[in-house]
């Protein structure tokens, strides 16, 4: 287990005398721990599974405040018992606090200060991955830009920016020969075809990049390829891939960790209509999963009226709805259930209605537009996970 640690101390106290304390302390912790502890710089210093700052003296309270926008949260304040470090610490964590930041204060016997850096460290750690944002987040996605630092610091997960030119590149070099259309997908060949490449062009940037999912911004195919990814998204998806559209990159971590939790896929939808007397909201989009349909055809895609899309019934049972904020800090998770499919023309292709406790969160405090959904009732089980990591 690896513990970086960034000092933070103020000018007016002896500094030979506290870097003897500190390497002390912190020989005391990795002795205590069993861990590799180490004092990193600002850039490495969330390269570990987990970071604390150490408060060295009184009056660090200027230095935190000049550092915050390089810190990341949760905020873990290491003190020791003298030169006035708690006394700074507990300034720092009132304001942290006072606005709504997650911090602790890690002070008390070497074992003490040690245990609780394992619990933490085993709360917060994931297995490293990386997932892709082919082209960037949509135009429209104006409230759901993702800080990279702060995801991999809280999340493990590394978000990497591949251009699209990668993907229309695949796409122009794949040639006939590396597909066969599959009996169950009969729609329009030459669409057919089209959607395949796209999705032979996802999969060979899936190895290049080793990713765990990805999301494109699949509104730029129509006028470069004149196709769209809908069927390639929907078949990464089946495939236990997490795949997103239109580069949102918050309904991507959210259906990750859906995958994480249930090991199923998860449909991102739209919600299109809100009843607030009947609780009952209408989702829609394009990309189900095909298996989550109980049955399904491929048609249009809705705003373009080309390509393929999946037009799928899905099944009337119980739902779990999900979504994370874009700044990781909080998330909605409720269950309910399916209640009807609808077949309207004005409405992306794959369209449900959901009767949920209550509605009038989505009018008053929604978290962007797309949700995920999945087959279950998982919601508990997602808040005891979550509920460790942001």
């Amino acid at each position: 287990m690896r513990i970086h640690i960034y000092p933070i101390v103020s000018s007016l106290h002896d500094h030979s005398t506290i870097d003897r304390q500190t390497e002390m302390l912190l020989q005391e912790l990795a002795q205590s721990g069993g861990f590799d502890v180490k004092i990193a710089d600002l850039d490495s210093l969330y390269e570990a599974d987990l970071a604390l700052i150490l408060v060295q003296s009184g009056g660090s309270e200027g230095v935190f405040l000049r550092l915050m926008d390089r810190f990341l949260p949760p905020f873990y304040l290491l003190t020791y018992g003298f030169n006035n470090s708690l006394a700074a610490s507990m300034e720092i964590l009132s304001f942290l606090k006072d606005r709504g930041e997650k911090a602790e204060i890690l002070h008390g016997s070497s074992a003490y200060i040690a245990a609780r850096i394992k619990e933490l460290a085993s709360r917060t750690s994931m297995d490293p991955v990386k997932l892709g944002i082919i082209g960037k987040p949509s135009d429209w996605l104006i409230a759901s830009a993702v800080d990279k630092k702060k995801c991999k610091a809280i999340l493990n997960i590394d978000l990497i920016d591949i251009e699209m030119s990668e993907l229309i590149d695949g796409f122009n070099k794949a040639s006939a020969a590396d597909f066969h259309t599959s009996s169950n997908l009969e729609y329009d060949l030459r669409e057919l075809k089209a959607s395949q490449k796209v999705s032979l062009s996802l999969d060979k940037l899936i190895e290049k990049y080793d990713l765990k999912g990805l999301t494109i911004r699949c509104f730029d195919l129509l006028d470069t390829i004149h196709t769209t990814g809908c069927l390639g998204l929907s078949l990464l998806n089946k495939k236990g891939i997490p795949a997103a559209c239109e580069g949102d990159v918050p309904a991507l971590l959210s259906m990750y960790l859906l995958f994480q939790i249930t090991g199923q896929p998860g449909f991102q939808a739209n919600p299109s209509r809100i009843d607030v007397e009947k609780n009952e909201l209408v989702f829609a989009h394009c990309t189900l999963p095909i298996n989550m349909a109980d049955s399904y055809r491929l048609t249009t895609h809705f705003e373009s009226g080309i390509g393929v899309a999946i037009k799928g019934e899905m099944k009337l049972t119980d739902i779990t709805i999900f979504k994370l904020s874009h700044d990781l800090d909080r998330y909605y998770v409720e269950e309910g259930k399916i209640i009807e499919n609808l077949n309207e023309a004005n409405l992306c292709r794959t369209q449900i209605r959901i009767g949920l406790p209550d509605v009038r969160c989505f009018l008053t405090s929604p978290f962007g537009n797309h949700h995920i959904i999945v087959y279950g009732s998982w919601k508990q089980k997602l808040k005891d996970y979550l509920d460790k990591l942001i």
